[in-house]
């Protein structure tokens, strides 16, 4: 759309994480030179990242390498950059430096006392006012303004008073918020560190009420929750729940009268991911998971007794298998307790019942043979005969 301001809205980095000890980093550097090329080529005016841009408080130094680079670059088109800390970042971390790096077109909002301040970029139409809304630790939140309630919503709903109160002194400004939370109606996967406070973990949409794009993190899976208040997501899968999502960013448009749309920009997936079950040998066997062989795989067995060497035979095949659970079918076998007194039996029956409970099925006799030599050797050293 001609003159308008074209945001790339994006959320939920984690550099640094892992992927069940699978180390991301290159497929992170991957995502971010597609986000690069992106800005090139949609002629990006404004980067927003709504928070978690770290996987920790204290990232691994390759982490903090990719991002100061992924900042220098972005710089480098000629967009600028606004963004803001999440619940994965360290606060006053992230605070460090940035009226230095404000000179610079990025703009790092990482305190609550710059709630309410925003970030104005001009086009053609006029100013456009970006207020970053860090996530807000709601207790700290609560001392810090003296709130007197306790929750999400009420930090957040002081933070937008503030925004609201400061937009009201702009009057035709156009204004985008970035903040970092769980709206009502969105939907989590089992890769967010959970926010709950006393139940309160979720805000309502209507809490950002009065502003002209929500740009969110927290969340990651893409979401509309309404036509301007979204989430991108994650741009990197980060768990097996995620397996169906479509990973990429909100590229938004505002034109002289506010919103003019948004569409989404895909990005790179450096392995698919996928849940697969089954019993063992049909999974080493049939033909119908040959199209899994690349994947990174979470994998379900279904045999009613635990196969010898799981892992080892499946990654013959799946060499990217990652995860391995056991659900027999029709629940599991009976099996004795191994709970009971102990006091009275044979050293060697206590640890062959266990191996029996833990894998389901008996020991062969050269297994018995090995639980007699392994007592016998531990009452030697122990000087009992």
């Amino acid at each position: 759309m001609s003159g308008a301001m074209r945001l790339l809205h994006t959320s939920d980095w984690h550099l640094g994480r892992s992927f069940h000890r699978e180390n991301l980093i290159d497929a992170q550097a991957a995502f971010l030179d597609h986000l690069v090329e992106t800005i090139h080529t949609e002629r990006v005016d404004v980067v927003v990242v709504a928070g978690d841009l770290y996987d920790r408080a204290l990232p691994p130094v390759d982490a903090v390498r990719l991002f100061d680079r992924a900042l220098g670059r972005i710089r480098e088109t000629g967009a600028r950059a606004v963004l803001i800390s999440g619940n994965h970042d360290s606060m006053a971390r992230m605070a460090f430096a940035t009226d230095l790096i404000d000179a610079a077109g990025i703009h790092l909002r990482s305190s609550l006392d710059g709630v309410g301040t925003p970030v104005v970029i001009e086009d053609e139409h006029g100013p456009v006012a970006f207020y970053g809304v860090p996530y807000l630790e709601p207790e700290i939140a609560r001392h810090h303004w003296n709130l007197s309630q306790r929750g999400h919503p009420a930090a957040l709903g002081h933070a937008m008073d503030l925004v609201r109160a400061d937009l009201a002194e702009r009057p035709g400004t156009r204004s985008v918020v970035l903040s970092h939370s769980f709206v009502t109606g969105g939907e989590g996967s089992d890769s967010e560190r959970d926010i709950s406070v006393g139940g309160a973990s979720h805000v309502p949409a209507s809490i950002y009420d009065g502003v002209d794009y929500v740009a969110l993190g927290h969340l990651h899976g893409r979401q509309t929750i309404t036509p301007t208040v979204r989430y991108p997501g994650s741009p990197l899968a980060y768990s097996f729940s995620e397996e169906h999502h479509r990973k990429g960013y909100w590229l938004v448009e505002l034109d002289a009268g506010g919103f003019a749309g948004a569409e989404f920009v895909d990005a790179p997936v450096p392995r698919p991911l996928a849940r697969i079950r089954g019993r063992i040998e049909d999974l080493l066997t049939s033909a119908e998971w040959e199209r899994y062989t690349g994947h990174w795989l979470q994998i379900t067995l279904t045999d009613p007794r635990r196969p010898a060497r799981p892992m080892e035979r499946l990654r013959e095949r799946f060499p990217h298998a990652l995860l391995l659970e056991f659900a027999p079918e029709g629940g599991a076998p009976d099996r004795r307790p191994v709970t009971g007194a102990i006091a009275k039996r044979p050293e060697r029956d206590v640890v062959i019942d266990f191996v029996e409970w833990a894998r389901g099925a008996p020991v062969t006799p050269d297994e018995r043979e090995l639980v007699d030599r392994a007592v016998e050797e531990v009452r030697l050293q122990e000087g009992i005969h």
